[in-house]
């Protein structure tokens, strides 16, 4: 019998936090975790609006994994004392991320050429007995090899799991996942792996799972946000018709709509805010549709323009 995967949803920043999360809890659901986007330490401190998406009284998902960017213990620490004081006992080590702005502090995808500065954060690790760690993570910076010489140093912590994004950082999003990599990575972990990227329907889902059954699980990052049914639709078997699918997004839609609306201030912070996710969602929404609201230079004229989106009569 097939195992059964756990779905992740992945962290994205600016697009997977606590209000994201928690409308899609309620409408969608079908995730098994969500992991918040990283919680950093720079310039002396960490950003406040980091630490409200953590705390507690911001979430009411029950499966929440925070996850901390970091290239040296001194950087991790701040961070574990605050995930500490919130109660937190599991927590995601970034070496995955891309954006030249981190890697370039060797942070995220920018640490992993650099195996003796990976070998000093995995034993700080130890340093915190009460926590769980895992470790989201690409195949390397510029080559698909780095990761080999990690392996043993990941292979002798003691993790929950590993999360691959079988690319390279200096790729981003570009380019196709290297399955074959991803492959070989899967073979010589001796920890329990999950996959991540380009999963963007059912049909995706499926095959990584047909050809990995040994995987603990999927991460989904900007497949959910086109269609935030796929966890759902993985647990149930069957892909939504557009009808249905649209008619939940509204509800997912106007919720976020409604309390967004309570905590950002006028047109420019909202639509800011709101805009972005129609670059992803419904990709099957006509562009006729969606441009006007990409396009909306007010709140009124956003609203307008989503009504015509959600009439269905595409």
């Amino acid at each position: 019998m097939m195992n059964v995967l756990k779905i992740y949803s992945a962290p994205l920043q600016g697009f997977t936090e606590a209000v994201w999360r928690n409308v899609h809890s309620t409408v969608f659901g079908g995730v098994d975790v969500y992991c918040t986007p990283f919680l950093r330490y720079e310039h002396g401190e960490i950003r406040s609006k980091d630490v409200r998406d953590v705390k507690h009284e911001s979430n009411n998902v029950e499966n929440l994994l925070p996850q901390i960017i970091a290239a040296t213990p001194d950087e991790m620490h701040p961070l574990m004392e605050l995930l500490a004081n919130e109660g937190y006992r599991n927590v995601d080590l970034n070496m995955g991320c891309s954006f030249p702005l981190q890697a370039r502090k060797k942070h995220g995808a920018g640490l992993l050429p650099h195996p003796d500065m990976v070998a000093e954060l995995m034993k700080a690790t130890t340093g915190y007995p009460d926590f769980t760690f895992s470790v989201k993570m690409r195949l390397g910076w510029e080559s698909k090899d780095e990761w080999r010489a990690l392996m043993p140093i990941l292979n002798d912590t003691p993790l929950s799991h590993i999360t691959v994004h079988p690319r390279l950082g200096i790729e981003q999003y570009k380019k196709a996942a290297d399955i074959e990599a991803f492959a070989e990575f899967y073979a010589a972990c001796k920890h329990p792996v999950i996959y991540n990227g380009d999963i963007l329907t059912l049909e995706d889902i499926r095959r990584i799972e047909s050809e990995f059954p040994q995987l603990k699980g999927i991460m989904i990052g900007c497949g959910l946000l086109a269609n935030p049914a796929l966890g759902i639709e993985y647990r149930d078997g069957r892909e939504l018709t557009d009808r249905e699918l649209c008619r939940l997004v509204q509800q997912m839609h106007d919720a976020m709509f409604c309390e967004l609306s309570q905590r950002l201030q006028g047109s420019t912070q909202f639509l800011t805010k709101m805009k972005p996710y129609w670059e992803y969602l419904l990709p099957s929404l006509p562009k006729r549709l969606r441009k006007p609201i990409l396009k909306a230079t007010t709140i009124e004229k956003y609203q307008s323009a989503v009504t015509e989106a959600f009439k269905g009569d595409w």
